[in-house]
């Protein structure tokens, strides 16, 4: 049985006991008074009356009182741990060393497929398993709790690597439940206790990280030191604080000039105690944080002060997110910035990357056509991998395509190359600039240029640059 139920168990027994003990001891001194005190008593109408009223109050009362104790429940209602309310007040008293994060990432994809007593059924079964898992390694008193409909979280009194190695065994081993296929994340952190609401959020931030790694099944850098992760987030803001932004430059070949004439900027951060921290670290905190439309404007801002350092026919392709971009605000600005430059707005190249499709698609393509009205150039980025970019391209004329990785590192997939083939011969006559990244060999290049493609990135293509270098070959 799982810790939650068995302290659901007590704490109702315990309201049963609150709520009964002083009614029965009001109902025995009505008995006392009425019935003992006198010899001989008649039981008229009165007295029955009164018996019945005292009978049907002390049942209301308890049956009131219990209802009450349902809806201020510990328990989540489907997998019997506990709700999120209930997880958090037990932290307080708690004082777990390692909270743990485990998220089913298909969960909404299982809603829509299997019916919701399968799908409650799949979250009981998990739980349970999980209780039992812990149990069998001597974690009795780990609290487990749902939050929101596929996070649950995991509270431990114990440091160390085993809990990794724990949680990696059962995720193996429960990749199928009630023959359904469960897909999972995880992220875990440890001496905790100083701050268990931010403890909290980073571990989301962990969550979010780990998914913008491609490999998915590596868990050595999810579990992480709560002391270290403030200290990662105050960099992040101090560096962000001070715009102190780290660019490189990765060249596009021109296929058809044989000259490069494009660079894709990649960013970091730079932190004076902990060096460059990459995106995939600062980008999850910075968003949850709220800060991202500032982040994007420094970069944007630095992108207007270096474009005039470099030859004009030099242009620089970056990411922007489309929060940012659909922000009333943050538009104003950007517009307010580039016609207070000098720069020529084709010159700009901004990259969309979205994995779903914007609920408002016509009002989003409304405000893209906002930014190519000035005459900035827009490119959607790994495209392919999703839906999502499908979509787009029904609706919206881009200026540049970037394939996704897979379509260049799988070139020699007789599949892969006759879906790329075709993207390409789409893209050329809708006259739209096709790029393919991670072009790392000889072979690879001559197949991508047979197929008509316009510019090739990666290391078989040429390094990237530094700022100044960039400076250097161009002013």
């Amino acid at each position: 049985m799982l810790l939650s139920e068995l302290e659901e168990r007590e704490r109702r027994f315990k309201l049963a006991l609150r709520a009964g003990i002083p009614l029965l001891l009001l109902i025995s001194l009505v008995f006392y008074s009425t019935l003992f005190r006198e010899k001989h008593v008649s039981l008229g109408i009165e007295i029955i009356v009164l018996f019945g009223s005292l009978l049907f109050i002390t049942v209301y009362f308890i049956y009131f009182l219990m209802e009450l104790s349902v809806k201020e429940s510990l328990l989540d209602q489907t997998t019997q741990g506990f709700n999120e309310r209930a997880f958090v007040e037990k932290l307080k008293s708690y004082q777990p060393k390692t909270l743990v994060m485990l998220i089913i990432k298909n969960l909404s994809t299982i809603n829509e497929n299997y019916s919701t007593e399968e799908v409650n059924d799949l979250l009981y079964t998990f739980t349970h398993k999980l209780n039992d898992t812990l149990q069998t390694e001597g974690l009795s008193k780990a609290l487990i709790a749902r939050r929101y409909g596929a996070e649950f979280l995991i509270a431990i009194d114990q440091n160390g690597r085993d809990i990794e190695k724990i949680f990696k065994t059962f995720i193996e081993k429960n990749h199928l439940i009630d023959q359904i296929e469960v897909d999972y994340a995880f992220a875990a952190i440890t001496n905790t206790a100083d701050d268990l609401e931010k403890d909290l959020l980073h571990l989301k931030d962990l969550i979010a990280i780990q998914s913008k790694n491609s490999d998915t099944t590596r868990l050595e850098s999810t579990i992480k030191d709560s002391r270290e992760l403030s200290e990662i987030e105050e960099s992040i803001l101090f560096a962000l604080k001070k715009k102190d932004l780290v660019l490189s430059f990765r060249p596009l070949l021109n296929t058809k000039t044989e000259e490069i004439d494009i660079y894709e900027i990649s960013v970091k951060l730079r932190s004076a105690d902990r060096g460059e921290i990459l995106p995939r670290t600062y980008l999850p905190i910075i968003n949850r944080l709220g800060l991202g439309r500032e982040y994007d404007m420094a970069l944007f801002q630095h992108v207007l002060k270096l474009l005039p350092l470099v030859d004009d026919a030099i242009s620089l392709s970056f990411n922007l997110s489309p929060f940012s971009l659909r922000d009333k605000t943050f538009q104003r600005e950007y517009f307010h910035q580039l016609d207070q430059s000098k720069v020529d707005p084709k010159r700009l190249i901004i990259e969309l990357y979205e994995r779903k499709t914007h609920h408002n698609l016509s009002g989003y393509l409304k405000t893209l056509d906002q930014f190519r009205a000035k005459g900035v150039r827009i490119a959607i980025d790994n495209f392919g991998s999703s839906n999502a970019s499908m979509e787009y391209m029904k609706h919206f004329h881009f200026d540049i395509v970037q394939f996704d990785r897979d379509y260049v590192t799988k070139l020699e997939d007789k599949n892969t190359y006759a879906m790329l083939n075709s993207l390409i011969q789409m893209a050329n006559e809708l006259n739209i600039i096709t790029v393919a990244k991670w072009v790392d060999k000889p072979e690879q290049k001559k197949k991508l240029i047979q197929m008509g493609i316009d510019y090739l990135q990666g290391f078989g293509i040429a390094k990237a640059v530094t700022e100044y270098e960039l400076i250097k070959t161009y002013n």
